[in-house]
């Protein structure tokens, strides 16, 4: 069969259109520069396609999981479609904030699933996934264009040969810091080099104080799993869905955690441990900060909108000595089409047409990484927000990103038990092995009840 690029998605849809027009509302396939229709698809699947532009639609939208806040979900999905096929319209789906994911999926059919790594088993679990494989080769969608590191990860979700995503951007780590607090304490920029743990730990001290009565956090880092990202490291054996933990690697983990949490004033005197990302956006009393891009560049720019703004810059992701030149775990945003839909032809060229040059090129310049091969986006990065003007925005592509580690079918389940043993650390007293230990054990119950409750991974 000819393969048509999604690259020329724009000229082959008008092609098409007008061919249906001059025939008789009869649909044509056009292949890449040719101007007669394609001969060797059958009849039956070249009358199957609907194409968009035909008739008035609406398709609609649902986020699983991740943070897509309204101004990016508009930005990068909503108004280019929109633009593009006037007759096209994605409504999102925003369910209230105690719906779970199982409950919005049992009484809407979205056509279009946006998911994560957060969320991606319990989709599966859902049966809400389509397998795209047939719509992959209806559509002529070039795979080859897609990032090895994010399309890879999609062919591990689910156990088979099934394709249940396509990746829509590499969500990668940055370190962001508040230039007012280091001017208020004296305290130089980081630079646009990678620096090692041990310089962000001395980095974090001088800045961690209470002044005027406000207390000021050198360093918040999503705690231990945002720091087992920097090694890649899984929190389940794949095998046997026990837990992880008692591995060097986890333990050096465990053990840089210890320090962040021993720096002096690190904990408050009311017992606060975990800094996140209201304190270091809304409260402004955190230095630094080590988190996604989709997690901060999307509310820091709808923040801005609201009047906000203070001065912040972003600087590469910090690694162990032995590990620089890599950062952490590029987390796959995706799109999905939902086995239930009745438009999943219309859903999969909205997705063909997100990930065409032209729509990663949208994504790109909005603050978010494409996950198409293409270095000339990653130029673009970040040119049509305004939140990141003036940003050293190259530091985005400082450092390798990792592949993100299998997540197993229980991993968002125990997830929680790594939670506790970081309070264990911070605020308990408990040593690093016994705080291992006391995660493995718990995990490991929970595992017990898993295999009952959800059954087999």
């Amino acid at each position: 069969m000819k393969k048509i690029t999604y690259a020329s998605t724009s000229l082959l849809l008008l092609a098409m259109l007008t061919a249906c027009a001059s025939n008789g509302g009869e649909v044509i396939d056009m292949p890449k520069g040719a101007g007669s229709a394609e001969t060797d698809k059958p009849a039956e699947v070249q009358a199957s396609f609907k194409k968009l532009g035909d008739e008035p639609l609406t398709l609609t939208f649902y986020n699983t999981s991740g943070t897509f806040p309204d101004v990016e979900f508009n930005t990068l999905i909503a108004d280019p479609i929109k633009k593009k096929y006037p007759n096209v319209t994605i409504e999102r789906i925003t369910p209230a904030a105690s719906t779970t994911l199982e409950e919005v999926l049992s009484t809407h059919t979205p056509d279009i699933i946006y998911s994560s790594s957060s969320s991606h088993q319990k989709v599966v679990r859902t049966g809400a996934f389509e397998d795209l494989r047939e719509l992959i080769k209806r559509h002529d969608f070039d795979e080859s264009r897609l990032k090895p590191i994010l399309y890879d990860y999609i062919k591990e979700i689910t156990p088979g040969d099934e394709i249940v995503a396509i990746p829509f951007n590499a969500n990668q780590h940055i370190l962001y810091y508040n230039k007012d607090i280091f001017d208020k304490f004296g305290v130089a920029y980081p630079t646009d080099k990678q620096l090692t743990w041990d310089e962000i730990l001395e980095l974090a001290t001088k800045l961690t104080r209470t002044e005027n009565g406000v207390n000021y956090v050198g360093l918040a880092v999503d705690n231990l799993t945002g720091l087992s990202k920097g090694l890649g490291l899984p929190y389940l054996d794949r095998e046997t869905g026990n837990a992880a933990l008692d591995t060097p690697e986890w333990l050096r983990i465990f053990e840089l955690q210890k320090k962040i949490y021993e720096i002096p004033g690190y904990v408050s005197q009311d017992g606060t441990w975990n800094w996140g990302r209201d304190h270091f956006m809304k409260d402004q009393t955190i230095a630094l900060r080590v988190s996604w891009l989709a997690n901060m560049v999307g509310p820091l720019e709808e923040l801005r909108q609201q009047g906000v703004e203070f001065n912040w810059d972003i600087a590469p992701a910090p690694n162990f000595e032995d590990q620089l030149g890599k950062t952490r775990e590029a987390q796959i945003h995706s799109l999905s089409v939902n086995s239930q839909s009745k438009h999943k032809d219309e859903a999969f060229q909205v997705i063909a047409e997100i990930l065409s040059d032209e729509g990663q090129r949208i994504l790109s310049r909005n603050g978010r990484v494409p996950a198409i091969i293409n270095p000339e986006l990653e130029k673009e990065y970040g040119l049509d927000i305004p939140v990141l003007q003036g940003k050293a925005v190259q530091n985005v592509f400082v450092g390798e990103p990792l592949q993100e580690h299998y997540i197993h079918p229980y991993e968002l389940e125990i997830s929680a038990r790594l939670t506790e043993a970081a309070e264990d650390l911070a605020v308990k007293g408990l040593d690093v092995n016994s705080a291992i230990r006391k995660a493995t054990e718990a995990i490991n119950k929970d595992v017990e009840t898993l295999r009952t409750t959800i059954g087999a991974p």
